[in-house]
């Protein structure tokens, strides 16, 4: 599976690092708004084609799938553009800025028959079936708190100041943490509430978000982008809990019996950066002439979509684009 990348920042490092360790899927294009920085980013990961403009590498025929690597703010209008060309899509979390592009760009993915997934990694990993079967096995008995923090401190950057590149810690990190708790419990909600902190310039710094859940779950959750957090998540079970040591990327899930009692360590398989799942399973979808993928349908991008679209509403934080 030939790879075009659109964008040329960290995200796409870390996407062209792991295609470059796969054998059946390849970074084979690269997109940026600079030639030159296009041709540097070829160069340093061993890519053949760089290309100055987004539209030539959606409309290069050897590309197999576009991986939208650039910011929030700016996926809608790349997206349209290379579903209209029907090429398919793999488009970094947070999938939209709101859910109307969201449903938009979904609509038109069924109208034209193009495959379309959103790039939420950790649905795509090992971690979430280890855990899930834990669960369903009974290990912690029967589930009824989960939490979950991501916090990393990102200084002044431009993506978590700007509204107008969709700001804040809720759809850079956030995302992770209600996709946390979706993973684990697709009962619907009872109730939903939270707080933040925001910015001078409007956008969500740090947030605390609380699900009721009709299932009998509480789930509290944080993220921020001003702090160091411990990044740490716990299903919590009538018989035990489950600790996940990284929700943004798991790496080892402890299981602990009654009286927090310690009873095993268990390690995910050795990966080259957690991205390649989500690349092994969009090239199994395309085989399997799939228009979304097994791991993460596109009604799961809406649900979350609308959830974030909610909080924000909640907490009067604003895009243009909304």
């Amino acid at each position: 599976m030939r790879v075009g990348i659109i964008g040329a920042g960290w995200i796409a490092e870390k996407a062209a690092i792991t295609l470059n360790g796969l054998n059946d899927c390849m970074a084979y294009a690269i997109g940026s708004r600079s030639k030159d920085k296009a041709d540097a980013f070829a160069e340093k990961w061993n890519i053949a084609k760089a290309y100055g403009s987004y539209t030539e590498v959606i409309n290069d025929p050897d590309v197999d799938l576009i991986y939208v690597a650039t910011p929030h703010s700016h996926h809608y209008d790349v997206t349209r553009e290379a579903l209209l060309a029907d090429k398919p899509c793999l488009v970094e979390k947070a999938f939209m800025a709101n859910l109307r592009q969201s449903k938009e760009i979904v609509a038109l993915a069924h109208e034209r028959k193009v495959f379309l997934a959103e790039a939420i990694w950790t649905r795509y990993q090992p971690a979430l079936g280890i855990v899930r079967n834990l669960i369903a096995e009974g290990r912690i008995g029967i589930p009824r708190l989960i939490t979950a923090t991501l916090g990393y401190s990102m200084g002044n950057k431009l993506r978590i100041m700007r509204p107008e590149l969709c700001g804040g810690a809720l759809l850079d990190l956030g995302v992770y943490a209600l996709n946390f708790v979706r993973m684990f419990t697709d009962a619907d909600i009872q109730s939903i509430d939270g707080h933040c902190v925001k910015s001078d310039t409007g956008m969500d710094l740090t947030n605390a978000i609380t699900i009721i859940l009709k299932d009998g779950i509480l789930a509290n959750v944080q993220s921020s982008a001003c702090c160091v957090g411990d990044n740490i998540g716990v299903i919590a079970g009538s018989e035990g809990n489950l600790i996940i040591d990284n929700i943004n990327n798991p790496q080892k899930i402890t299981v602990n019996t009654h009286d927090r009692e310690f009873v095993e360590d268990i390690y995910v398989p050795k990966q080259i950066t957690g991205y390649e799942y989500q690349f092994i399973a969009c090239r199994q979808a395309l085989i399997d002439e799939l228009l979304e993928p097994r791991e993460m349908p596109h009604n799961e991008t809406l649900y979350i979509m609308q959830l974030m679209d909610d909080l924000r509403s909640k907490w009067d934080v604003r895009y243009p684009m909304d």
